[in-house]
């Protein structure tokens, strides 16, 4: 057991409080392994964690297809695109749809439910970082009529890299094309330091027994919060550190982004505008239109 004692060490010397951004931040989307579990955690209907359950989503899109005035025949850009989940049905209702994600198991499911729905041909799922993604090679500069961004996927990236893909994303839309991003509201984020464990044998972190060891702490001057989880594999001994941080934004700060991004009208819809999710209260929408 020396691996696990090493592993145990590692943790007794960590830092005492991770900085922002210093290991990118993020989960390893693009991982098979791990992309196959957290698809597993998308299509969970006991929970909402990774993706809404089917009737909170349901109510979500039809009040996109509203406030986006999406038709049948126009083009719907889905950045960060996980499953598909919502993509599949704007194309039911006759969107043409590109799709963009991180995560290869959650891409080949997009596909495969694409085709299942009768769908295929009006859906355009790429595997890609959209931080990467060039807009000239791809074809998609001035050619949607709307864009989505939601459940805090934007706050995964720093300042910098969601200034540049508000930038892009406004590129790709047509003139009066809108997007929508969804973001948690900074007021009402747990701003407490925190820490928690528990043991699995199944979960986002593994398919054998494991250790999950997490910490959260808050950096109020950058109003971000870090997530540090350490994952000791009990059968090898292995350990995982892994990193996320989760960049909040006041509403201004968000509307003078999105303005500097090329987008000029933004409505701001707290707590989800009244829809009955459960967790409505923690969330605003922003709905921008290019000029």
């Amino acid at each position: 057991m020396t691996s696990v004692t090493d592993a145990l060490w590692r943790i007794y010397n960590r830092p005492e409080r991770p900085l922002p951004w210093i290991t990118g931040g993020n989960l390893p989307w693009d991982d098979p392994d791990f992309s196959r579990r957290m698809l597993r955690e998308h299509l969970d209907q006991s929970h909402g964690a990774a993706s809404r359950q089917d009737g909170e989503r349901a109510a979500q899109i039809d009040w996109l297809w509203k406030k986006l005035g999406l038709q049948s025949g126009q083009h719907l850009f889905d950045v960060t695109c996980g499953p598909g989940l919502y993509a599949v049905e704007m194309a039911r209702r006759g969107c043409h749809v590109t799709g963009v994600d991180f995560g290869p198991a959650s891409i080949a499911y997009a596909k495969e439910q694409a085709a299942a729905q009768g769908v295929a041909d009006r859906c355009h799922f790429n595997l890609q970082d959209v931080r990467q993604m060039d807009y000239d090679d791809n074809n998609v500069v001035g050619s949607f009529d709307a864009a989505i961004l939601l459940y805090g996927q934007l706050a995964v990236f720093t300042k910098e890299e969601a200034m540049a893909l508000l930038a892009q994303i406004a590129q790709s839309l047509k003139p009066g094309g809108k997007l929508c991003v969804e973001l948690l509201n900074q007021e009402r984020v747990d701003k407490k330091d925190s820490n928690w464990w528990y043991t699995d044998d199944k979960g986002l972190w593994g398919d054998a027994p494991f250790l999950h060891l997490g910490e959260r702490f808050w950096h109020d001057d950058e109003q971000i919060s870090v997530e540090r989880f350490h994952i000791l594999h009990l059968e090898t001994g292995q350990m995982d550190e892994v990193h996320l941080c989760d960049q909040t934004y006041a509403v201004d700060e968000m509307v003078g982004m999105m303005k500097g991004a090329g987008f000029t009208a933004v409505d701001v819809y707290p707590a989800w505008d009244g829809l009955p999710l459960y967790d409505a209260g923690e969330w605003i929408v922003y709905v921008a239109e290019k000029s």
